[in-house]
């Protein structure tokens, strides 16, 4: 049982390591195509970008958005129990459910956006612009998540890996394409910059539109299997559609309060410092927020969205596993999925920190590096705390304890809104303020869901090798690090010379550090991409 448990873990592993380098190279991409868009739409349509996104990720999640992990864990849950008609009862039932939701919701964006912007955003001219090319990829975006929550259910990442990737290269085009278009059109308005926020936003919807079509193509040609395998199931027994609907809002309802909180963060956090610091009489508000997220919130969720993508991948064989009472199993994959996001988590946030100012200065030239800078110096380690946050909060969905996270994510809100005030009001952090908040948040998170998986499964997580070896392979990665960019900047004076040197040895020292600390077995190793040329190389060179 033991050796099928670690078969299944290396499976879900090795999906979520696909899903994992799809959303790295979706958020590498996001980052380049960012650099030009953010240049040409300057800090203030910047601003106003975020802005628009933050009311659309809002309720993009109220809609829709918990709709991938729901359906997931729904079809995983019925056909390890064999029932396949059910399961993709299931997934139509869903289909519709998101197609009314989020329709709703787009309707509700795209006429209610001039209301959203006097009510909540006012300092920012011209936001319902972005906000009504928005509305229609809210629809999209909702319809979407349910393919991906059925190819995900049958424990298959690769549709879902190949549809973001296709779906963040026509974001990418489009987007810079579109900015550059809109803002040069508009050169004599005063609302130049939300023309420009505008045209980011297009990409967005374009790219959402391709993901789609690709996944219905997907879809396609796997109704044959679907259609054998439900001509096959003599388990299922037909339930009426109140019944059905009632399991995906059961499912689907604490996802998405989780993530609305989570989200609500963000928004709570801009109302702030709009308010506060115009108490204060400072004037560059748009701009500070601007620098916030475009620099320092996208290059964190760099890191954060291989967590994000081993949660995804967890949750069918976590849920197989528990189905079966296989308690055994289930600590297991908890435990391998933890040490898997740690051994990545740390050496993240190590490395935004040290090198934070010349990632800014390399990224984005002409900009105030500093303040971005410094944020990422300081704020980088909500990386470790985000991964954890989010393996546990799937890991608790995938046991059923579906309100946990909600509320967990709820009491963090509430410390998060006074800390970030306080600190706003009374000390003179600015919006330094915002980057302290995004750190605790996660901390009381991880920390308060920490404590329900142990009660759960009934067993602590293994500290040593998924904490102790992360740090200290981590730090002293990082001083080397920090020594190799120095003496190759002093000798160049050029940051593109230096960086690269700089990150092969980050990747080397951390690389033999973790395994001479015994931080990975050679089976461990396996399921990192690439898993073979490591277990060769480590093998060559006796690091284990």
């Amino acid at each position: 049982m033991a050796e099928q448990a670690k078969q299944e873990a290396s499976g879900f592993l090795k999906q979520g390591s696909v899903l994992a380098l799809a959303s790295i190279l979706v958020r590498i991409i996001g980052m380049i195509y960012r650099i030009p868009m953010a240049n040409i739409m300057k800090d203030e349509g910047n601003g106003i970008y975020s802005a628009a996104f933050e009311i659309y990720n809002i309720l993009l999640i109220i809609s829709s958005y918990g709709m991938p992990m729901a359906v997931s864990k729904m079809v995983s849950a019925k056909c390890a129990g064999g029932e396949y008609r059910n399961a993709y009862h299931i997934f139509r039932c869903s289909f519709v459910f998101s197609i009314f939701t989020g329709g709703f919701a787009a309707l509700f964006v795209y006429f209610g956006a001039d209301f959203l912007e006097k009510s909540f955003f006012s300092e920012y001219h011209g936001i319902a612009i972005p906000l009504r090319i928005l509305a229609p990829t809210i629809f999209v975006v909702a319809v979407m998540g349910v393919f991906r929550g059925l190819f995900q259910g049958r424990k298959t990442m690769m549709p879902t890996a190949v549809s973001q990737i296709l779906e963040q290269i026509i974001n990418a085009v489009v987007s810079v394409a579109a900015a550059w278009i809109l803002m040069n059109s508009h050169s004599g308005e005063t609302r130049q910059a939300a023309w420009g926020a505008a045209g980011g936003t297009m990409g967005t919807l374009f790219g959402a539109l391709t993901a789609l079509i690709i996944l219905f193509l997907i879809y396609l040609l796997y109704r044959p299997i679907m259609k054998k395998q439900m001509r096959r199931d003599h388990v299922s027994v037909k339930r009426p559609l109140s019944t059905t609907f009632h399991l995906i809002l059961a499912t689907v309802i604490p996802i998405i309060l989780s993530q609305t909180v989570y989200q609500l963060s963000g928004i709570i956090d801009v109302t702030l410092f709009n308010n506060v610091m115009k108490a204060k009489h400072v004037e560059n508000i748009s701009t500070l927020l601007g620098i916030y997220s475009t620099k320092y919130r996208v290059l964190v969720s760099v890191p954060i969205a291989v967590s994000t993508a081993i949660a995804s991948s967890m949750i069918p064989g976590l849920v197989a596993s528990y189905m079966q009472r296989d308690m055994k199993a289930v600590r297991y994959k908890i435990g391998i999925a933890v040490k898997f996001n740690m051994i990545i988590a740390f050496p993240s946030a190590m490395g935004l920190s040290v090198l934070a100012i010349p990632i800014i200065r390399l990224l984005f030239p002409g900009s105030d590096y500093m303040t971005g800078g410094l944020m990422l110096m300081t704020g980088s380690v909500c990386v470790i705390f985000y991964a954890l946050s989010t393996v546990t909060s799937g890991a608790l969905q995938s046991l059923d304890q579906m309100n946990l996270p909600v509320i967990h994510a709820l009491i963090s809100l509430i410390v998060h809104i006074i800390l970030v005030f306080v600190l706003l009001k009374f000390t003179p952090l600015g919006v330094y303020s915002l980057v302290a908040g995004n750190v605790t948040y996660p901390l009381l998170v991880c920390y308060l869901n920490g404590k329900s998986v142990r009660k759960c499964i009934r067993k602590r997580q293994e500290v040593v090798g998924s904490f102790c070896v992360p740090f200290l392979a981590s730090f002293v990665m990082g001083i080397c690090t920090f020594l190799v960019y120095q003496g190759f900047f002093l000798l160049t004076h050029r940051i593109y010379i230096a960086i690269f040197p700089a990150l092969a040895v980050a990747v080397t020292v951390y690389f033999v550090m973790v395994l001479k600390l015994k931080g990975l077995s050679m089976e461990e190793l396996a399921e990192f991409p690439m898993g073979r040329r490591l277990q060769m190389l480590a093998d060559k060179f006796h690091l284990l």
